[in-house]
């Protein structure tokens, strides 16, 4: 078969899952022959893009401007000028440039289009331009069902069932291999970094220091087990949000307040995140929104180490398949705490092996999508 030219959009990429889906995809076409470029304003992972074998055109086209919207006409130069196969706009601002300049082409000649759906947005007219692709991919069966809700085909009627495609997003299981042991030099640094570890049971709380993260939750419940007699240690994992610096003083100083300095440990944003899992023995989500996905709760749960987590969103799918016993109801902090304790003394079933949720068949899943698209 001819090989694609596919280009993909997004704001920028420095870090993130919409970033890191690009690079994946990226290098699942450079791997299959098919040529790979990428456009956003730039970031740290360019490097990366590039060394993998893509080309990245750099233009801001994420700044939030009206401003941004008459930059149409020269991507719609740049969509002449390449022939690309397939756009591929995975944020709502490139979204909208990349559907202005591709609409006012001719449809014999113009690129397909696809888009995804990478969470749940406010619903807006604004929001609803990643639902025009002429395919939609959904990251998780409840982004579908978010977009079955909130633009029915009543009125946006070319959001048919099936332009809607579910490409949940995966992992590799040699980032995360099950029952992982960090190296003992690992292990020696991080118990002298963070020496209120020692022989305690760890918990930990992976995710930026926002407020939808359920930090307050978390501890709640470690000072709920600490009180009934367990020796735990909670790890907060993920750097401060510069846009709330307040939330992240108003947690800390909470864990002082209750006397918990020596049972909460912030370790600020990690790239060890593997072998803090590893040194987990459970994981919690406990976010007050449902995520669209949970990369967070599949990492561990693919390591086989257990997770905790409120019931809801993408979350949900993920205990269900993989950690049925791990699923609480929404805010229920009684609760994940009992099935937490459950984890520690060993009244739980292992995690269940993930053979689905996995890179490689996300890879080719929306490859296949292109191909198929491109036929048409």
């Amino acid at each position: 078969m001819k090989p694609l030219k596919v280009l993909q959009l997004l704001p920028a990429l420095d870090s993130g899952g919409v970033e890191r889906g690009t690079l994946e995809i990226a290098r699942a076409l450079v791997s299959a022959g098919h040529e790979s470029v990428v456009l956003s304003k730039g970031g740290r992972l360019v490097e990366q893009l590039q060394r993998e074998g893509s080309r990245h055109i750099a233009r801001d086209l994420g700044r939030k401007s009206p401003t941004t919207f008459l930059q149409y006409r020269a991507l719609r130069r740049l969509f002449e000028q390449e022939r690309f196969d397939i756009v591929h706009a995975r944020s709502r601002m490139p979204a909208w440039v990349a559907w202005l300049a591709w609409r006012g082409m001719p449809a014999q000649t113009r690129p397909r289009f696809v888009t995804t759906v990478h969470g749940m947005h406010s619903v807006s007219r604004y929001s609803a331009i990643m639902c025009a692709g002429e395919r939609v991919i959904a990251v998780s069966d409840t982004v579908r069902d978010y977009i079955r809700t909130n633009y029915p085909p009543s009125r946006w009627p070319h959001l048919a069932d099936e332009r809607i495609t579910v490409i949940p997003r995966g992992i590799d299981p040699a980032e995360f291999p099950r029952d992982y042991r960090p190296s003992e030099e690992w292990l020696e640094r991080f118990r002298a970094e963070f020496p209120q570890i020692g022989q305690r049971k760890v918990l930990t709380l992976p995710g930026r220091l926002t407020r939808l993260k359920g930090h307050h939750d978390f501890i709640s419940l470690v000072a709920k087990l600490v009180g009934e007699g367990l020796d735990v240690v909670g790890l907060i994992v993920g750097g401060e949000d510069p846009k709330r610096p307040g939330y992240a003083k108003e947690i800390r100083e909470r864990v002082q307040t209750e006397g918990l300095g020596e049972r909460i440990v912030f370790t600020g944003h990690r790239s060890d995140v593997r072998e803090i899992y590893a040194i987990s023995d459970c994981v919690l989500s406990l976010s007050s929104t449902p995520e669209s996905f949970g990369r967070t709760v599949l990492e561990p749960l693919a390591m086989g180490r257990p997770v905790v987590g409120y019931a809801h969103g993408g979350v949900a799918e993920i205990l269900g398949e993989l950690f049925p016993h791990g699923a609480v109801a929404k805010g229920d902090v009684e609760a994940a705490a009992k099935r937490t304790a459950d984890v520690l003394t060993n009244r739980t079933p292992a995690a269940r092996p993930n053979d689905r949720l996995l890179l490689e068949r996300m890879q080719a899943q929306t490859i296949e999508l292109y191909r198929s698209l491109h036929a048409i």
